[in-house]
């Protein structure tokens, strides 16, 4: 179907649905086509093309051409480049922001945050292309030096998730096109279009054709295509961000031809208010990173430990700010918080409240699906505060990745400590107490969270170059 989004921006032109290969805007080998649905309405309002395993092989190439030419260009060039690239995106940042909100539900305010957020890494890394340096050291044995150089590793292939799409691809994407690689992004089924979008900015910038593809494809075909991404022997670097069971089987198959991998999965992150901290201060932050894109961030506090002398008074003040959200489409004015993104989304969050009310916990407010009710036709779920939460229950243990607050009570500080940390999962973690994040900072995770580093001064880049090593025999003293 023809979308009628494009009508509603100011530039109609940045507005694409075929994939992008080899400089050019292309239908699938299979001419499948699949709905792109506005999680505030449920409805379609826009088909992209549904790409296979059988475009892989011409992506790759296309890739791989590209990088044959893209690695000679100088640091200044990429930098350059990257430059162009960002002024484009910020020129345009309104279209991609409604564009953004159709897709994946957050408030058009959280959709103009995240770009703000993103366009750090397009500018940080344009300033980390002419950072990227060997060296050359004296070794033991005389009358040599030994030398290593940074060379890009080759064809990258990102596979981004649907909450944070435009920062998950210019966070991987601005390192790797830093480093001298091409890139192919595979997006989520359900955020396309800002991809697609992406892409066509990065041609307007300049970047040389095949350098910065994008495979749109269904949920159905992501498995196969993906795999095939993976296995190609052409691509170098796989970077995935999403859940640690997908995480898991990503790293499997790369390890089958020893592919460079960076993997940023799950969290369960605690978030600990001790009885001496500014309550009204913590409360604030908490509700603000809590209901963030309907609480659906890896890094968003998922087990709320409080200390036992101010748990009452603290889950009371929560339960007034969340009454306080005003739940709406990401378009509306005045809506403070949005659907969750995917319609699965909704009964998993309903799963988590029903087991947690079967398990003895108090639901203070929400804990309803409001989905199909009267005025609600999109994924909407209410703003859940639970109290009397434990670890064995369903919230305890697995990522929410909705709309709901979790209370646990804890006394001591080392009993806190012990029950944040008893998690396989290891990604972020708050505090707040008397007693005691931007593109230059390093992220990712450790346990079952995920390996790499993401953003960050020299870690970032390094993802996506290898190392080279020379010895030269030196005549005369040195």
């Amino acid at each position: 179907m023809a979308s009628d989004l494009p009508s509603k921006l100011e530039a109609p032109e940045i507005f694409h649905d075929q994939a992008f290969i080899r400089g050019s805007w292309v239908e699938s080998i299979s001419k499948g086509r699949f709905d792109v649905r506005d999680p505030g309405n449920g409805r379609c309002f826009a088909t992209a093309v549904d790409c296979t395993e059988g475009d892989v092989d011409n992506a790759v190439q296309s890739a791989h051409d590209a990088f044959q030419l893209y690695r000679k260009t100088t640091p200044r060039q990429r930098a350059s480049l990257l430059l162009k690239w960002d002024r484009l995106i910020r020129q345009h940042k309104e279209d991609i922001a409604l564009i953004l909100t159709h897709e994946s539900g957050k408030p058009l305010h959280e959709a103009k945050a995240e770009l703000e957020y993103a366009l750090g890494f397009t500018w940080w890394f344009a300033g980390e292309a002419e950072r990227v340096t060997g060296i050359v050291q004296t070794p033991s044995a005389p009358n040599r030096r030994v030398l290593t150089i940074k060379q890009p590793i080759g064809v990258a292939v990102a596979l981004v998730p649907w909450n944070y799409p435009v920062a998950m691809i210019l966070r991987k994407a601005g390192a790797a096109l830093a480093a001298g690689c091409a890139m192919i992004v595979k997006p989520s089924p359900e955020t396309p279009f800002t991809a697609l979008t992406l892409a066509y900015l990065a041609q307007q910038a300049g970047f040389p054709n095949g350098v910065f593809s994008v495979l749109p494809t269904s949920l159905a075909n992501t498995p196969a295509l993906s795999e095939k991404l993976c296995r190609h022997p052409l691509v170098k670097k796989i970077t995935f961000t999403g859940s640690t069971t997908v995480g898991k089987l990503v790293a499997r198959i790369c390890s089958d031809t020893l592919k460079k991998v960076t993997l940023e999965l799950g969290g369960n992150c605690p978030f600990l208010v001790f009885d001496d901290a500014d309550l009204q201060q913590a409360a604030q932050s908490l509700i603000t990173l809590k209901w963030r894109h309907a609480g659906q961030a890896c890094i968003t506090a998922n087990r709320i430990y409080i200390q036992a002398g101010i748990y009452k008074r603290f889950a009371e003040i929560l339960v007034e700010e969340t009454q306080k959200l005003v739940v709406g489409h990401g378009t509306k004015e005045g809506t403070t918080i949005g659907p969750v993104t995917t319609e699965r989304s909704l009964y998993k969050a309903k799963e988590h409240v029903d087991d947690a009310k079967r398990s003895g916990a108090t639901i203070l407010t929400g804990g309803n699906i409001l989905y199909g009710t009267e005025g609600y036709d999109g994924y909407f779920f209410q703003p859940t505060v639970i109290s009397n939460a434990t670890e064995d229950m369903m919230i305890g243990q697995e990522e929410q990745f909705a709309p709901i607050m979790a209370l646990f009570k804890f006394d001591t500080e080392e009993e806190a400590v012990q029950r944040a940390n008893a998690t396989s999962l290891g990604l972020a973690s708050y505090f707040f107490t008397k007693d005691v994040d931007p593109a230059e900072s390093p992220f990712g995770g450790i346990k079952e969270s995920g390996y790499g580093k993401e953003s960050g001064k020299d870690v970032a880049i390094q993802e996506y170059l290898i190392t080279k090593t020379g010895t030269l025999t030196l005549r005369g003293h040195y």
